[in-house]
């Protein structure tokens, strides 16, 4: 039936174009101009080409127009919270705390000598202790993970 249609609709797109290229000539000299036939063959020669353009594209793509777009509806992205540790509840801190004061500000002296600890000693566990400590063990390829590793690396520093 397609097949049919489409013959069809060429024998008509050719059968018009015959017509306009016949009738052309047929007008009277007097009433049209050589720019009115100019305008009459470029309006017939820009509807075959649309027409041709058309059919090539209904045969390259299997239909004549694209589909229109369709929305889909995004769905939700849940993110899992991040959950902080404070450095206060890490194994580095619990086993700096089991130390005594005078070993506690000997760690930071060794610490500030070895050029990781920029604080005061003062024999308590913060922020700048536990930067330092963390960077320490980084470099001598040691981990902060368990409370054993955490006494190696203090004990490291005191003896």
């Amino acid at each position: 039936m397609l097949l049919s249609v489409t013959k069809a609709k060429t024998t008509l797109i050719a059968g018009l174009t015959a017509l306009s290229i016949a009738a052309v000539p047929a007008t009277p000299a007097l009433a049209w101009g050589d720019k009115e036939q100019g305008f009459v063959a470029g309006v017939a020669t820009a509807v075959i080409v649309d027409e041709i353009l058309k059919n090539r594209r209904a045969r390259l793509y299997g239909q004549t127009y694209a589909p229109a777009p369709t929305y889909v509806e995004p769905r939700p992205v849940y993110a899992e919270p991040h959950h902080t540790t404070s450095i206060y509840a890490t194994p580095a801190a619990r086993a700096f705390q089991s130390y005594s004061l005078r070993e506690r500000k000997a760690i930071q002296r060794n610490l500030r000598a070895y050029g990781y600890y920029r604080g005061g000693i003062d024999g308590s566990f913060g922020p700048g202790t536990y930067t330092a400590v963390t960077a320490y063990a980084r470099d001598e390829g040691q981990s902060l993970r368990t409370n054993s590793s955490a006494y190696g690396v203090y004990d490291g520093l005191l003896y």
